[in-house]
């Protein structure tokens, strides 16, 4: 999941950074109302951990902007402020989410797994293809019996792959997943990644096509 990081505490911002990223996301981090609004604008994100009290304005207010223009984009508020008014009015303010500080980095990481899978309209936690079963919570799955563990851009990968399967996926879409906003996308990463995981579920699990991208083979003929 590409996601947004809002919190001006410059310990937990990198905190946070650091373990969701080992917990599979894939996070951009900013401190500020403005620079969020500036990383909203550049990147392609797929949910918001947002803190209410940022050095520049309120997080709560930039929420009530992006729902003004129908953005749909999954918030999970995140801040100390965790009265019940508190909850009432961000999750009336249009937030998806709410956890107060402080907080367990495996909740967080299961609350917006869990918004993720509400966003697809699927309830379960697992995804399926082919005879393969991706745990997404635990970075592995399951296929011919045998477990396999991916590091985190090949699972970035096979579940961007396994959330839509059978849509062709660019690589630039795929890029997108696998770098923030700021960073320097590598010339050939996406068919590095490809090949490993091409090596552990099998050859014909991911096709190519040709002048377009990638996507998962369809059932039955892997």
């Amino acid at each position: 999941m590409r996601l947004l990081i809002v919190e001006d505490d410059d310990l937990l911002r990198d905190g946070l950074s650091v373990g969701l990223r080992l917990a599979g996301f894939s996070p951009d981090a900013v401190g500020s109302v403005a620079d969020a609004r500036a990383a909203l604008t550049a990147g392609n994100f797929e949910a918001m951990v947002l803190d209410l009290m940022l050095p520049d304005g309120s997080g709560l207010e930039l929420l009530r902007e992006m729902r003004a223009t129908e953005s749909d984009l999954p918030v999970l508020l995140l801040t100390a402020r965790d009265r019940l008014e508190d909850k009432v009015a961000g999750l009336d303010a249009g937030a998806d989410d709410y956890l107060g500080k402080p907080f367990e980095l495996d909740e967080l990481a299961a609350r917006l797994r869990a918004i993720l899978r509400r966003r697809q309209g699927r309830a379960e936690s697992h995804l399926s293809w082919n005879g393969f079963v991706l745990d997404p919570a635990r970075m592995r799955g399951i296929i011919a019996g045998r477990e396999v563990i991916f590091p985190n851009r090949e699972f970035t990968l096979i579940q961007a792959l396994m959330e839509r399967p059978g849509a062709i996926l660019g690589k630039s879409f795929l890029e997108d997943r696998l770098y923030g906003w700021q960073e320097e996308v590598g010339s050939n990463t996406v068919e590095v990644h490809i090949h490993k995981l091409r090596t552990k579920l099998g050859a014909d699990f991911i096709e190519t096509v040709r002048g377009a991208g990638y996507r998962l083979a369809p059932e039955g003929e892997v």
